[in-house]
């Protein structure tokens, strides 16, 4: 679908979002206006050099007004926060929703990965996890939004037309055939109904 629906209705558990090159203005966009309380937990990986530190975190935390953490190994995955990858481990979503760090070996080049992070969420929430795939220069989330989409999970990926990079969207609608295929102004619709109800 290329538009919301007005009786669009989907109850997450769990929204997660994958993006690469152009991320954080695409985050900046679908993240702004996130109100406290929220239902759901948001949890983001953004590719960033791994020797670099991550300014996410105090990045976004001045932005919204939900708590912005840095996802951390065996903290649960609570409703009410967006939680970001630290960079040089692959994040996963254990069965009990906590989290887990890995330094398995890059996936697609990229460490975090889109696809590890995405395949492990939709093991922990099955129908009840939401897939968003944004502006990317290379394939990372696609395998794993087919996964989302397999365990019966909402998908949806930005408009290639609008995308800084349209590598990462174009494979993702290739394989995982998303549900939504929005602009950054519908998919902030999207995330603001599933992650409020």
């Amino acid at each position: 679908m290329r538009s919301l629906p007005a009786d669009f209705a989907f109850a997450a558990d769990a929204v997660a979002i994958g993006a690469s090159a152009g991320g954080i203005d695409a985050l900046s966009i679908i993240l702004g206006g996130l109100q406290a309380p929220l239902a759901a937990a948001v949890v983001v990986v953004l590719h960033l050099p791994e020797q670099h530190e991550s300014r996410l975190v105090p990045l976004f935390a001045h932005r919204l007004a939900v708590p912005v953490r840095e996802a951390r190994p065996h903290a649960p995955v609570e409703p009410g926060a967006v939680y970001f990858a630290p960079p040089g481990y692959h994040l996963l979503v254990e069965a009990e929703r906590s989290f887990s760090l890995s330094c398995d070996e890059p996936v697609l080049f990229s460490r975090p990965s889109i696809d590890v992070l995405f395949e492990s969420a939709a093991e922990a929430y099955g129908p009840t996890l939401a897939g968003i795939v944004l502006t990317g220069a290379n394939e990372d989330g696609a395998r794993g939004l087919a996964a989302v989409k397999a365990r019966g999970g909402l998908t949806a990926v930005q408009d290639p037309a609008e995308a800084l990079h349209t590598t990462m969207p174009l494979a993702a609608i290739r394989e995982a055939d998303p549900r939504f295929v929005l602009p950054l102004a519908g998919l902030r619709s999207l995330l603001h109904t599933v992650a409020h109800r």
